[in-house]
């Protein structure tokens, strides 16, 4: 099945200038129907009312973490299958905690638009 440019995506991050490097990223790669959100608390209010078939988070947020964000959306029966991208700070603890809490893949910053196209292929498929 082809992956549809014009899925749902959902970008958390606490740093607006990371969801706008993250949302320029996607329209270069040809994503054109982004959301986003600055914690982990509005990520989880906003998937509950809408499907979003790609979630790309930060791991460590607050007051809500990436990876407890992760754990609640993995709990949930009705979002449990959403892919999760997780983008880390480290090479360690960060990609270890969101393993263990169910993520679909993990990127480490700073990343480019090929690194992230790799990321994605390996979550949701080629595009």
């Amino acid at each position: 099945m082809a992956v549809s440019m014009t899925m749902p995506i959902l970008i958390v991050d606490d740093y607006n200038t990371m969801i706008r490097i993250l949302r320029n990223l996607l329209r270069q790669l040809g994503f054109s129907n982004i959301d986003e959100a600055n914690d982990g608390a509005a990520a989880l209010a906003k998937m509950r009312s809408k499907d979003y078939a790609l979630v790309i988070s930060d791991t460590s947020m607050a007051p809500m973490s990436g990876v407890e964000l992760l754990q609640r959306v993995r709990a949930d029966a009705r979002m449990s299958a959403t892919p999760f991208l997780m983008v880390a700070n480290d090479n360690s603890e960060g990609q270890i905690a969101a393993r263990r809490a169910g993520g679909s893949s993990y990127i480490v910053k700073p990343f480019n638009a090929q690194s992230l196209k790799s990321n994605l292929v390996s979550v949701i498929g080629a595009f």
